[in-house]
């Protein structure tokens, strides 16, 4: 089967420690792998990049055309991805910009790439400008080297905890600039209704799938081996529920935060941080002590075990 132009620009990228030729050489290009919006099937794509500060900025040009790129609608609907420039590997929200502060890096991209204009002028379509923020929030105190299933847990929980944070300050922002809106002439309130969506999606979908792993994979196996807890795994399944319904709440409650009031709103969403957190922290309390020595990555079964076993002695919990 012929290997397409894009699959050959991987390759190299990944050979050559991010320098490629062709049309791209002596550019900024990176990889993004997104997740399909229909298929939920990974999809990498080559594409140029800018720098702004610390930032990097993706424009879905297209060349022109009069549709947004496939990347760009993936992205609106999984917005963690995973970025690839030169050796480094990490993950990425992305957040397209809004209203003043898109038209600002649109104009300071084409300052770095003039091409973009001729892109913009190609089509009536608004070019997206996207913001590659990295995953980990800022002031991001993770658990240091994760060694162990423990350490991955707790690498989980404080992303998700500091995105809780950051749907709060940007929450708070939205109103800020909402109430100095006061008429004609003033200026407009900043955009941050895609920046507060992508950032509720994306922990409404890291904290399913956290779940969906913990309830399909992780208790059966500590369960296998720690019987007496039945009943905490009892109640943590039915919190995951009752989790379940709070994500809902929460994108609804962020939904209408244009038209809500803020002292109402503030007043839902810490009931809801405070019921996550509560949540997280039985978690942490109950599971870690018995993840502590559970080797993380995974440590795969070997082929040929000295005394002639099979090697998956440890198969079970270090799936």
């Amino acid at each position: 089967m012929p290997t397409s132009f894009n699959e050959s620009v991987i390759e190299e990228f990944r050979a050559n420690e991010g320098k490629v030729g062709g049309p791209f050489e002596g550019g900024d290009l990176l990889l993004l792998t997104t997740t399909g919006a229909r298929s939920g099937a990974e999809r990498t794509t080559p594409l140029g990049y800018v720098r702004h500060g610390e930032l990097l900025l993706l424009v879905g040009s297209n060349l022109g055309a009069p549709h947004h790129p496939g990347w760009y609608h993936n992205l609106l609907a999984h917005p963690v991805v995973r970025v690839e420039t030169g050796t480094r590997t990490f993950q990425a929200l992305a957040v397209p910009a809004e209203g003043a502060r898109r038209d600002e890096l649109f104009a300071h991209a084409v300052r770095s790439a003039p091409g973009y204009a001729d892109y913009q002028a190609r089509t009536e379509r608004v070019l997206p400008v996207v913001v590659l923020e990295r995953a980990e929030p800022d002031g991001w105190e993770g658990p240091g080297e994760v060694r162990t299933l423990a350490d991955k847990v707790m690498e989980v929980h404080t992303w998700l905890r500091g995105q809780l944070r950051h749907v709060r300050a940007e929450a708070d922002a939205h109103f800020a600039g909402r109430a100095a809106h006061r008429g004609p002439g003033e200026p407009p309130a900043p955009g941050l209704g895609l920046q507060i969506r992508q950032r509720c999606l994306a922990f409404c979908q890291a904290l399913e799938f956290h779940h969906t792993s913990e309830d399909g994979h992780l208790f059966p196996g500590i369960a296998r081996h720690h019987p007496h807890l039945g009943d905490t795994f009892v109640r943590l399944l039915d919190e995951h529920r009752t989790v379940g319904r709070i994500q809902a709440a929460l994108v609804n409650l962020l939904a209408d935060i244009a038209i809500a009031e803020p002292h109402r709103f503030r007043a839902e969403l810490s009931a809801m941080e405070e019921e996550l957190n509560a949540h997280l922290d039985y978690e942490e309390e109950t599971l870690l002590p018995l993840l502590a020595d559970v080797p993380w990555p995974p440590v795969p079964p070997s082929n040929a075990a000295p005394d002639g076993g099979s090697g998956a002695a440890g198969e079970d919990t270090a799936r």
